[in-house]
Parts: C-alpha cells; sequence; structure tokens
C-alpha cells in the first residue's frame, strides 16, 4: 500500500500541528511544513508531494497565492488553499489560480476529509486523462501515473506499473497488486476507461492483465508477475501480438 503523501505549508506551528495530526490520522503521509515561499518550493522539489495544503497567508514576502502560481508552472500537483478571514482582493487573487478545494480555519478532520476528497476529484476532472476519470467512480481518482482508490477513510495511490489485473467480481472490481487487493464498486467495463488500453488488455470476459508484467502465455492462462491469470481463447492471438512491441 502507497500512501497519499501531503505536503503543509502552513506558518502557524500551533494549526500546521493540528493539520499533521489530522492527516496522519487520517492515514496519509504528512511532509513539512513550510512556513514561506523559499523552503515549500524546497519541500515540494525534495519530497514531490501528492497533493499540497496551502495557506494563503505565509511569512515572508512572497504569499500562498504565489506559491500556488509557481507550482501550477512547475509541476502538475493538486493543492487546497487554507483560509481565514482575507480580504475580498486577496479572495479573488486567489481564485484566479484556481484551487482544486478550499479549506477555512478553523475546521475538524471531518472537513479536511472532505477537502482532500473534493481536491482529489476537482484536479482528476481538470486533467488531461480526465475524460476517462470524470465518467469512472466518484471514489477513484487519477493523478499522474496512479490510481487513488478510496478505502474507508482513506485514499490508497496505487501506481498504474504496479496493477497485475484487474477482476470483475459482479458489481464489484477486484484490483491486484504484488502484495495487495483493493475491492472497487462498479463495473469491469466501466472501470477500464481509466486505464490505457495499449498497456492494459482484457483476456478474459471476467479478467483485465497490465502487459508490461505478463512473463508468460500458453493455451489456458497468462502469467501475470507468475500469477495465473484465465485467457479466453479469442483474446489469445491478439494478445500475443501485442506482447511482441511491447
Amino acid at each position: 500500500m502507497s500512501k497519499i503523501k501531503v505536503a503543509i505549508v502552513e506558518d502557524e506551528v500551533i494549526i500546521a500541528r493540528n493539520i499533521t495530526d489530522n492527516l496522519i490520522a487520517l492515514g496519509y503521509e504528512v511532509v513539512g511544513p513550510a512556513v514561506n515561499y523559499t523552503t515549500a518550493l524546497e519541500l515540494i522539489e525534495k519530497e514531490k508531494p501528492d497533493l499540497l495544503l496551502l495557506d494563503i497567508q505565509l511569512s515572508g514576502r512572497k504569499d500562498g497565492i504565489e506559491l500556488a502560481q509557481a507550482v501550477k508552472k512547475a509541476m502538475p500537483l493538486p493543492f487546497i488553499f487554507l483560509t481565514a478571514n482575507s480580504d475580498s482582493a486577496t479572495i479573488e487573487r486567489a481564485k484566479r489560480t484556481e484551487p482544486n478545494a478550499y479549506l477555512v480555519k478553523p475546521f475538524t478532520k471531518e472537513d479536511l476529509f472532505t477537502a482532500i476528497e473534493i481536491c482529489l476529484y476537482n484536479y482528476s476532472r481538470k486533467a488531461k486523462v480526465e475524460e476517462s476519470a470524470h465518467n469512472a467512480s466518484r471514489e477513484n481518482y487519477i493523478i499522474n501515473d496512479a490510481i487513488f482508490i478510496r478505502e474507508s477513510t482513506v485514499f490508497v495511490k496505487v501506481p498504474f506499473r504496479d496493477i497485475l489485473y484487474l477482476e470483475s467480481d459482479h458489481v464489484y472490481v477486484n484490483v491486484y497488486t504484488e502484495n495487495n487487493k483493493y475491492l472497487v464498486r462498479t463495473s469491469l467495463q466501466q472501470y477500464m476507461k481509466n486505464f490505457d488500453p495499449n498497456k492494459f488488455y482484457q483476456v478474459h470476459r471476467s479478467y483485465v492483465v497490465n502487459i508490461e508484467n505478463v512473463n508468460g502465455i500458453n493455451e489456458t492462462y497468462v502469467l501475470v508477475n507468475n500469477k495465473q491469470v484465465p485467457i479466453a481463447k479469442p483474446f489469445r492471438d491478439d494478445l500475443l501480438s501485442r506482447l511482441k512491441w511491447v
């Protein structure tokens, strides 16, 4: 299981500590806090977080809005603005950066989780691959090279390269990696819209395999990281032709 890494940019120590405690309780990995523009950029470059919690008011000459602008230019990263009682001009400046969600201080752990869900949803809709993400379950979001799957009160980051195969189970899909299995409430055909068809190929009515992890094939099954996945005859010849150029 890969935890979502959240970076905190907040110059008020007590608030930063409270956010950190709540994120850890929710099951996220936390980096930071950074307290100003410069240290925040250094933190983001070093840690490469999946999501950014960003206070609008920061110590130093540059504020959180300027940091958001710099982040948007430099790297694809969803972010949530933390706001207090900012004036209307500041709010208008913040809106122009198109944050993926807002949190108004003070906020609860439940508010924090909700903001993260909204942030992931909004960001995945805006990403260039979001046509499929938008059509998929609201509990699954695509960011860069991973799909984020909701498990109870936490989102789990599952890189596409780590997925071995998908298995249909009535109204659910089981997502298998080497060490874990994740359950998603959706149909296999609907869930496949999240995945690159050049890398994820259907080999059976109930199975889709990650071609990059295929290491063997015979008449009845495909070996995916040495796990046997059934293959139906109509799919076999096409899969063999695809494997020639993988």
